[in-house]
């Protein structure tokens, strides 16, 4: 769809169109190499190549990957950790913890930040989005379609169990009023695919399903399917909260929902994930006054709020236990998949609390000798 719109804008300047990086239908056909394999099975790649596939606790599916090697008699072990997740991710199981390995390659996305903890962000969640509703405006969430705007579809229909004050209830009758519009093809059909795996869910999650409470599902929740019906959005005038990919800003139907709400002070933009540097997200996160959308310049009136603990990568305390949670530390750590201060600040916990051990070990020893 990209690519058509950007082959419309070429023709009307009489450029020769371009093809696109790849077809439906391609990506289609591509599937059919593909083959699923469970979770903590070891496979045999070759006789001397096995892998094994953990939950990584990023969204469903994600995993972390042991792989063992053996060449000249000797195996070796590595460890490739993937995308991280948050130990508390309702609606995921937490990382599974690796007893042993080699090396580690391992991402450090967070690697010099905490998080929000799941009380804190549920909270704020509800304040930004009560007050822009109070005050005539949407609320925009620019969501990745896969795992986080299922957290996000789950933490407002939890919210009613956090607090039972009066100003509280009056908030929540405000967000339960409005319609939560869910704007993306991608994000629709992995909410689907949410609720076709339950099994993966935590623990709790599941027994709610089984007492009738689908965390996915509740009134004013609405999914835009067509094109049409997300251009509908933005000509209403109605209060409402809009979800829609990409989370980055950089492609998909948010861009047309942000060039219509930017610009009005009424409006909120919330984001709940990392915003790279270079993409559009980065820029109005970061203070840009102007941005320009579609070739047009849109000034950023609108209140920009950040809640960080919706990311599904690991805080560095995660990150950290991940690596601490190694019965035998590994040789050597890679650190990737982080900015440079990320890597760095990682780092140095590492060294740190490395160092603190082995201090800790050195008077243990001296007790003994005493």
């Amino acid at each position: 769809m990209e690519n058509e719109w950007r082959n419309r804008k070429r023709k009307r300047k009489g450029e020769k169109e371009v093809p696109p990086l790849y077809t439906a239908e391609e990506a289609a056909k591509c599937l059919e190499i593909f083959e699923p394999v469970q979770y903590d099975e070891i496979i045999e790649i070759t006789e001397d190549i096995h892998v094994r596939f953990n939950d990584a606790g990023h969204m469903l599916g994600s995993s972390i990957i042991e792989l063992w090697t053996k060449e000249d008699g000797k195996e070796t072990k590595t460890v490739f950790t993937g995308d991280l997740g948050n130990n508390d991710i309702p609606l995921l199981d937490s990382p599974t913890m690796i007893d042993r390995t080699d090396y580690l390659v391992m991402e450090s996305t967070y690697g010099s930040r905490l998080h929000l903890r799941n009380d804190e962000k549920a909270e704020l969640f509800l304040n930004i989005v009560s007050e822009t509703l109070d005050n005539g405006g949407t609320v925009v969430i620019p969501s990745f379609a896969v795992g986080r705007t299922q957290e996000i579809l789950y933490e407002i229909n939890k919210l009613k169990e956090v607090k039972d004050d009066e100003e509280f209830i009056r908030k929540y009758k405000t967000l339960m009023k409005s319609n939560v519009y869910v704007d993306s093809p991608l994000a629709i059909s992995a909410t689907e695919v949410f609720r076709e795996n339950t099994n993966l869910f935590e623990p709790e999650i599941k027994e709610e399903i089984l007492k009738g409470d689908n965390p996915l599902e509740f009134p004013g929740l609405k999914f835009t399917q067509t094109a049409d019906e997300s251009k509908a959005l933005n000509e209403d005038p109605t209060p409402s909260i809009i979800i829609s990919a990409s989370g980055m800003c950089d492609v998909g139907r948010i861009k047309h929902h942000l060039k219509h709400n930017l610009w009005n002070p009424k409006s909120t933009i919330l984001f709940v994930g990392y915003q790279a540097p270079g993409t559009l997200g980065y820029s109005i996160v970061n203070g840009a006054k102007k941005v320009k959308i579609f070739g047009e310049e849109i000034a950023v009136n609108a209140r920009i709020e950040y809640i960080e603990g919706y990311s599904g990568h690991a805080d560095q305390e995660g990150l950290m236990n991940f690596i601490y949670s190694f019965l035998e530390k590994p040789k050597h750590i890679f650190l990737v998949h982080g900015e440079v201060e990320s890597r760095r600040s990682l780092k140095r916990k590492n060294r740190a609390r490395r160092t603190e051990e082995l201090e800790l070990q050195y008077q243990n020893l001296e007790r003994l000798m005493s």
